[in-house]
């Protein structure tokens, strides 16, 4: 590991004498190695995607680099490069958000809607810690915003059915620009029923109800001065979640910010963005509906955040420079109350999260520097310190029966730094990098008390004296891409030491009742995972164009055993035919058979398989009014089928007839 580090600096010392002694021949931007998943405006949702209605956890699941674990029909949780929420970081605008659920029903997608969002930015490993640590990357989900490029009004409405599940959708936006003044506002419902699987299966306790409502408004001092204030509230009740044992009475987001932007002229400096942000987020579990209950459960959780960043950017010479600045202060609180069937009995109630106070500072360093007219070197640096502390006494108390000698509080360190190279030349560009990262355990990881995981059944309790875990990383890409076909193949290899996992406690017993034991969260020695994906497009003609993509995944911790939720082979292939009017895709998407599973996570072995999904579309003006009709099947093969991600084997939908209707004024 010390090598890694000591040879990261090297590069950078021996490319700052580079720079010293060679000035670029060319002021071209150079590329940041992200992936961008285009979600699009309101008024041109429907030139974008097969589905333009469809869920933030559907459009996720393009990229090569994401997988979602479902739990049921709604909120799925993002993994990164094969890694859960724990060691990826997920923002919405750059703002820290964090779930208010023990059992991640709530990850921080769940709080946005494909109508107020313009892209999700994917940044694999260290590249994507300028807003906090992490070790398998990043998402930044970007809402629109209308900007001064448009004055005038404009409004959309979309309306949307699926009859599986008999889904409805229907949603609102308007927009106004003025010469300093701009506000954007978006509303979107769903009410959603129970999913079928192929077969016809029924899966019950898989409906939910939905509302969202965003809204962004800005006003310009001059021509380089803008404040920006947003909202997001987003509410939603009645959420099954069949994998699990409990259901969702309620999750609410309230997300709200305010910015200041400068664009200074005639400076080394190009923009300097300022925010400030408040949310708070409340998450009510709920088993009230299901049947044969043993015990009564009330489970609630909140999560308060306050944060801020301020971020400059600029030039200087052949440097592309970016500084970040920012800081969070969270309180995390979950609580379970049990009501025993004999009422002579005293309730029992705990902490889960014991009011754990997370403050956060850190500041993210980035240069890119143009070596010359076709290559480019990126470097990236941060450092952090993360102050946690245990609020509730009773809280303390009840962990402090695991260890003793535990304190309120206790700091930690994180740091990082990652290099990668860049050059593009005619028509191919290949990159490399390395990166040295580390985390702090999760709130669960260090400080939950007895949070029942129903995939391998086990109670699990957090260790406050866990290591930071620490990630070396090695990443490599190569594409090729002309007027008519593009292919660009990509890998990454993480090197995780001090990799958190539960490990079984035989003197101690589970407290839920049917659990199989207790995990006590402690460290592996190491793991290792490694992600790769080939994407090709070609253009068979103006109008018809081809496109696939391949995706290989392959996880091990120091002896050997699988690591969970690796994907196996993953692919997926689209045949597209557009004209000025219409446009129409058949797809094909699938899985190779599980044979990466590990009994020990509550892993098992999964089938292959392979669906087929076709959709049409066509858009015309009637008056002032523009109109897209899209309309599709998905699985039409009715497949019935489960993936590696599915909880607890949970069936996918079957077949599933939708229409999407878009219209923009």
């Amino acid at each position: 590991m010390k090598n890694i580090i000591f040879l990261l600096l090297l590069l950078f010392q021996t490319s700052t004498l580079l720079f010293a002694q060679e000035q670029a021949n060319d002021s071209l931007v150079p590329k940041n190695l992200n992936e961008v998943i285009v979600i699009g405006k309101k008024s041109q949702l429907y030139q974008k995607q097969l589905k333009p209605l469809a869920t933030i956890d559907e459009y996720l699941q393009q990229s090569g680099k994401v997988e979602m674990i479902k739990r049921g029909g709604y909120a799925w949780e993002p993994m990164i490069n094969s890694m859960a929420t724990e060691r990826t970081l997920i923002t919405i605008d750059g703002m820290r958000i964090f779930g208010a659920c023990t059992d991640k029903m709530d990850p921080i997608t769940s709080y946005v809607e494909v109508s107020n969002l313009s892209e999700a930015t994917i940044v694999s490993g260290q590249q994507g810690g300028n807003h906090g640590s992490t070790i398998g990357g990043a998402i930044d989900l970007k809402r629109n915003r209308s900007g001064f490029e448009s004055p005038g009004w404009d409004t959309s409405l979309n309306i949307g059915y699926e009859t599986n599940a008999n889904q409805k959708v229907l949603g609102t936006a308007i927009n106004y620009v003025g010469q300093s003044f701009y506000i954007d506002t978006d509303l979107m419902y769903r009410d959603v029923g129970n999913y079928t699987a192929g077969n016809n299966q029924e899966v019950l306790f898989s409906q939910f109800t939905k509302f969202n409502f965003s809204a962004t408004s800005g006003f310009k001092f001059n021509e380089n001065k803008l404040v920006e204030a947003s909202i997001i509230y987003d509410k939603a009740i009645n959420v099954g979640y069949p994998a699990l044992p409990m259901d969702v009475s309620l999750a609410k987001a309230l997300i709200t910010s305010l910015k200041y932007e400068y664009v200074p002229q005639d400076s080394s400096i190009k923009n300097w963005e300022t925010k400030v942000y408040y949310n708070t987020i409340t998450h009510r579990m709920d088993d009230t509906k299901r049947p044969s209950v043993p015990i009564h459960m009330d489970m609630p959780g909140w999560s308060d955040t306050y944060g801020f960043y301020s971020k400059v950017k600029g030039i200087f010479e052949n440097h592309h420079f970016v500084a970040d600045l920012n800081s969070f202060y969270n309180s995390s609180v979950a609580e379970m109350t049990m009501y025993p069937t004999d009422p002579n009995e005293s309730l029992m109630f705990m902490y889960t999260w014991p009011d754990v106070r997370t403050l956060y500072n850190g500041i993210f360093l980035e240069d890119n520097i143009i070596l010359k007219k076709h290559s480019s070197l990126k470097f990236t640096a941060s450092i952090a310190n993360q102050f946690n502390e245990v609020a509730s006494e009773l809280g303390l108390e009840s962990l402090q029966i695991f260890y003793p000698d535990m304190e309120k509080s206790k700091n930690r360190l994180l740091k990082s730094v990652s290099s990668n190279y860049l050059r593009n030349h005619n028509s191919f560009e290949y990159g490399f990098g390395l990166a040295y990262g580390e985390r702090a355990p999760s709130v669960s990881e260090g400080y939950g008390f007895y949070l029942f995981n129903s995939f391998d059944r086990y109670d699990y309790i957090g260790n406050p004296g866990l290591k930071n875990e620490k990630s070396a990383e090695a990443n490599v890409s190569l594409s090729y891409a002309t007027n008519k076909k593009s292919a660009r193949i990509s890998a990454s290899y993480f090197h995780i030491s001090d990799y958190i996992v539960g490990k079984p406690d035989a003197t101690l017993s589970p407290m839920t009742i049917g659990g199989s034991g207790v995990k006590i969260y402690t460290a592996l020695d190491y793991g290792t995972i490694f992600n790769s994906d080939l994407n090709l497009e070609y253009a068979i003609s103006s109008q018809l164009k081809w496109n696939g993509q391949l995706v290989y995944s392959y996880g091990k911790d120091n002896k050997k055993e699988n690591l969970p939720f690796i994907s196996p082979l993953r692919y997926s292939t689209a045949l597209n035919y557009k004209t000025q009017h219409f446009s129409s895709e058949i797809s094909v998407q699938g899985n190779a058979v599980q044979s990466q599973y590990n009994p020990f996570y509550g892993e098992d072995r999964t089938a292959d398989y392979a669906i087929l999904n076709l959709a049409s579309s066509y858009s015309f003006h009637l008056d002032s009014s523009k109109w897209n009709l899209r309309a599709g099947v998905e699985n039409i093969l009715d497949t019935y089928y489960s993936t590696f991600a599915d909880w607890n084997n949970i069936p996918r939908m079957g077949r599933n007839f939708f229409l999407n209707v878009t219209i923009s004024y």
